[in-house]
This record gives structure tokens, sequence and C-alpha cells, in this order.
């Protein structure tokens, strides 16, 4: 029996391959057995016994891409991974071809649910020789994905001797036509006018949306069909926050190894405010019409990514000092970043706050994200004229907005909310003084 053959993997073309033949057969016929890599074939070969009588007439059928692999080797299927409880199924993104050579832990996948995408590693080095369901195909958790022969590696095939050879030079011009007595032409027939083609792009492509759009859609629309929201509105003087920034953000940096931004000050503003106004930090379960009050503060910080909104959750804010928040923040937009984030990095917030700022917006009413009640949205600093003490002077301001569900929480504590937030961030001592 042979201990080596070659497999190809993509459409054949059929070329000659005699000059493979001679080693081939020497060695064949030395041993009864093919020793070495000699012939990228696409035949089954059984015996060589076999190969040695229809070796005269074979030809070799070689591809672009081609892999040895031995009779050893081992062909492991790759199981999609276990979900969260709340995830049941995905959609998968192929990031890798049969045929193609991929290392220990190298991305082969990417499984796309309503909450998050879960990559699906290599589980060793080898070569992909089946895939077994469609891009875009569904998937649930132990669903077989693909084929992977261990060990196997890739190698691209001998360039065929007709691609080897120099192309021929091109003939030469013909002569020019010899002068003639210029004759009277007779009339043209008109040309009737052609139909303009219309240019590339000019008509709209169909894109289908992938399943964590899908799903934020389906959330944003149930949040419109079951709060009764309502936005209020104040405006930040950004001085005093800035000037601490300014003072400490070297000695910040230096000791706790993160930058000092602006988002911790709003963060465990908002945490202050959820624990004077339990409302806000409360939902209602229409399940059972009851209202729960959470005696604990997770704020989910919405993070645009390009495949959309994800909110990681930064929990037990109200134990955290500034260093811990920006830790976590950094640590979570990384996450982002990378597309690592799993489902419980997003579950169980019970208050949001969007940071419109980063993108320059001005103004704007976010949407709840449910099942929380209320949602805090921030925007840039703009310099604008105020009065201050009858005088009017240019401060860096920022507007901020408060939108809640008024089923739940009233006017007035979702006004009181907002200037408490107001309140520590224009003047963080206060939270020394727990006032």
């Amino acid at each position: 029996m042979l201990h080596e053959w070659l497999r190809c993997l993509r459409i054949p073309q059929v070329v000659n391959c005699s000059f493979e033949r001679t080693p081939l057969v020497s060695h064949v016929r030395a041993s009864g057995e093919i020793l070495q890599d000699v012939c990228c074939s696409q035949y089954v070969l059984q015996q060589s016994s076999a190969l040695c009588a229809d070796l005269d007439s074979a030809q070799c059928l070689t591809h672009s891409s081609c892999f040895l692999f031995r009779a050893g080797d081992e062909v492991v299927t790759v199981k999609t991974p276990a979900f969260a409880e709340s995830v049941s199924e995905g959609d998968v993104r192929w990031e890798k071809a049969v045929g193609d050579s991929v290392t220990e832990d190298e991305v082969v996948c990417e499984i796309e649910t309503d909450k998050t995408s879960v990559q699906v590693p290599s589980p060793a080095a080898g070569v992909i020789e089946e895939l077994l369901v469609p891009d875009g195909g569904k998937v649930e958790g132990g669903t077989p994905l693909f084929k992977l022969r261990k060990g196997a590696v890739a190698a691209k095939a001998a360039p065929s001797p007709a691609a080897e050879t120099p192309a021929a030079a091109p003939p030469p011009p013909p002569p020019p036509p010899a002068a003639s007595t210029p004759t009277a032409m007779p009339p043209v027939p008109p040309v009737p006018p052609q139909p303009v083609q219309a240019k590339p792009g000019m008509f709209p492509s169909h894109v289908k949306m992938n399943r964590m759009r899908l799903r934020i859609a389906q959330r944003l629309k149930e949040a419109q069909e079951t709060c009764a929201m309502l936005t209020t509105f104040n405006e930040v003087d950004m001085s005093n926050i800035q000037e601490m920034r300014k003072i400490h953000k070297d000695a910040f940096l230096k000791k706790h190894n993160i930058k000092l931004g602006f988002m911790s000050a709003f963060v465990k503003a908002a945490a202050q405010a959820l624990t004077d106004q339990p409302a806000v930090n409360g939902v209602i379960d229409d399940t059972t019409k009851e209202i729960v009050y959470r005696d604990y503060v997770d704020i989910s910080v919405a993070v645009a990514t390009p495949k959309g909104l994800v909110v990681p959750v930064i929990r037990n804010v109200e134990t955290m000092n500034f260093a811990d928040i920006e830790k976590t923040i950094n640590a979570l937009g990384e996450k982002a970043r990378k597309n690592e984030l799993a489902v419980e990095d997003m579950d169980g917030g019970t208050f949001t706050i969007s940071n419109g700022g980063v993108f320059g917006s001005m103004f704007g009413t976010p949407i709840i994200n449910p099942p929380q009640s209320a949602i805090l949205g921030m925007h840039g600093i703009f310099d604008r004229p105020v009065a201050i003490n009858g005088q009017v002077e240019i401060r860096p301001m920022m507007y901020v907005a408060l939108t809640y569900d008024h089923r739940l929480v009233d006017g007035r504590e979702a006004v009181t909310f907002l200037r408490k937030i107001k309140a520590v961030v224009e003047d963080p001592r206060v939270l020394l003084l727990d006032m």
C-alpha cells in the first residue's frame, strides 16, 4: 500500500506532467511503494501495480493549490462552540476556504449571533479539507462546521510548461495602403440612437442584515412600543473637570498606567445619582406587573463597532473609584475593538450611558436600552457664552439628555437625577463630602 499520496482540492486543469513520470516509475519499480513527493495527481492510488500499468497513458490533473497528506494524518471535525444561555443560533462567516493552510488557534470562521460574534479557531495546524456549512448558514451549538486534516501542508502547484513559454513576438504592422484616387462614398444611413448605458453604482445594492444589526433594530423598536419614553435636558459646565484633568493627568497616568478621561466622572456621577433615585435604577417586570428595584449599579457603556452598537457592562460601579472605572472602560473597549466581547460582558446592565460627543454630536435624544428604564446621553464639549454672576463668559459646555420610562420614573425624579449628575461633574468634590 502507498504511504503517501496527493489530493487536489480545487477545480482541476489537465496539464502534461511527463517530466514527473520517470522518477515516479523508478521509485515504484524499485520498492513497490512511493517514498517521496513525485507527482501532483488526482488519482486515488490504491496500489503501485495499478499505477505502473496506467502510467504511460496517464496525465496529471493539477490545480492552482494542492496539498500533500499522509495516510497517518488525522482528520478532525470541528464543531460549533456552545453558546450562552440567551443565544440559540448564529450565522457562519467563513474566513478560510477549502485547501487553505491554518496554524493552531488561527480563526477559521466567525459565528454572528444577535449579541456578539464568536470566533472559531483551528484546534491544530493543518489544511481545511471540507466546509460542512455554507457561508451565511445557520448553526446551533455543537453543529459540525468543517473538517481539518492535521499536519497537512498546502503547496502551490508547479507552473505548466505552457505558462513558462515566453510570449511570441507581436507580428509586424501591415504596410500602409497604396495611394488611390478619391472616389465618392455612398450615403451612410443614419444610425439610431443607442440607449444610455447605466454607469456602475447607479443602482442600489442589497446587503443582508447581520444578526447583530437585526437584533439591535428589534430591541430599539421594542423600546419604542413598550416604554413611555420622555427626555429631559440640562447643560454641564466642564471648566472644573477640565482643570482637574489638566492638573492631575500626568500623575494619574504615572500611578495607574491609564489616562484620565471624562467618562469616569460621568459614570461615577451616574452611580451616585442612581443611588439617590432608585426608581431610575429600577425596572418594570411586565410579566408579573411588579417594579424591581436593584441595590447595585451596573452601568452599560455604549460602544460603536463596525458590526453595530454593543453595550458592555461596568459592574458594581458604586464601589469603584475613577481609576477602576477608567481601567474597566479601557479593557472593555479593547475587547470590543478586537471583537472579543462575550455575551456575559453585555448582560445585566441597570443603566446605560451613550457618548455621542466622540463623534462631534451637539444634541440628541437617546433611546432606552430595554429592559432598563433610563439612558444618559452625553454630547460634545463646545465653547458657548454663558451668564456667570451677571457677566457673560465663554465656557466649555456640554448638553446632557436623560431619556426615561415615564411609566416608572416621574418628571421630578428625572430632573433631580440629571441635576445630580450636573453637580457632581461640575464640582467632583461633592463626592468626597457625600453630598
